[in-house]
């Protein structure tokens, strides 16, 4: 089974990977992000991509997901792990928890969404109900029990457009559509990989708590990188332990 990790910001390096191997990748969807790297992880080979670039050089509407996604596939990925940066909205979602998302919002707009929409080929629809593979959730929240991380096992995951941050009025109606994460990413990407049928989960890290939520305290970039300092950490155990489960 090869595991393809999708790295997000404060996350495009992956602590304990040794690479073996850069693929540069360039099909009919594009360029990805970065090279894809091989490597051993915890003694699994694994695939790793910068979701930004190694460089953080993307932001979050210039990314080619359609390419990412593709370009995994093609290097035979058969389940996809991502880790994102995110906003905390609901009381529980405090900064440098992890957060297993179990729905997803998408409030992007403009981007590329599908393989599926008539530009190569026929158009196609997918079911989403359920936008995270169940086992792969199962198998992350496992993991962290294991490990000894405190996952929260559901929120839903509400993405915007960025790459500025949001109004605390925006925020509001996000809580009031039931959103408890905000973040810029996740979408198109798993409905990507849904259409690929490749079985894919997110793991969230707050990186702050999002615009209003903390009264009229600003949203501070140093705190944002502190806290995923810490948070590379808690991931560095979560995937040890998922990769030796696996």
């Amino acid at each position: 089974m090869t595991i393809a990790l999708i790295g997000g910001s404060g996350l495009d390096r992956l602590p304990g990977l040794t690479i073996t191997a850069e693929h540069l990748v360039e099909d009919r969807w594009g360029r990805p992000s970065d090279a894809v790297l091989a490597g051993d992880l915890a003694g699994r080979r694994v695939l790793f991509l910068a979701r930004h670039g190694r460089s953080h050089h993307l932001a979050p509407h210039r990314i080619n997901y359609r390419a990412n996604l593709w370009a995994l596939k093609s290097l035979g990925a058969e389940r996809i792990y991502a880790f994102a940066a995110v906003g905390g909205i609901t009381a529980a979602m405090t900064p440098g928890r992890l957060v297993l998302p179990h729905q997803v919002i998408d409030y992007t707009s403009g981007r590329e969404t599908s393989f599926l929409d008539g530009s190569d080929g026929p158009v196609g629809h997918i079911d989403f109900t359920e936008p995270y593979a169940p086992l792969l959730r199962q198998d992350l929240l496992a993991a962290a029990i294991d490990a000894g991380l405190d996952l929260l096992p559901m929120a839903v995951y509400g993405v915007t457009q960025g790459p500025r941050l949001e109004t605390a009025a925006e925020i509001e109606r996000m809580a009031c559509d039931g959103c408890d994460l905000v973040g810029m990413t996740g979408m198109p990407e798993a409905a990507l990989a849904r259409e690929l049928e490749l079985p894919y989960a997110c793991c969230a890290i707050v990186a702050n708590r999002a615009a209003g939520r903390a009264g009229d305290a600003l949203i501070s970039m140093a705190e944002i990188d502190a806290v995923l300092a810490r948070g590379r950490e808690q991931v560095a155990l979560l995937l040890a332990q998922l990769l030796r489960r696996d």
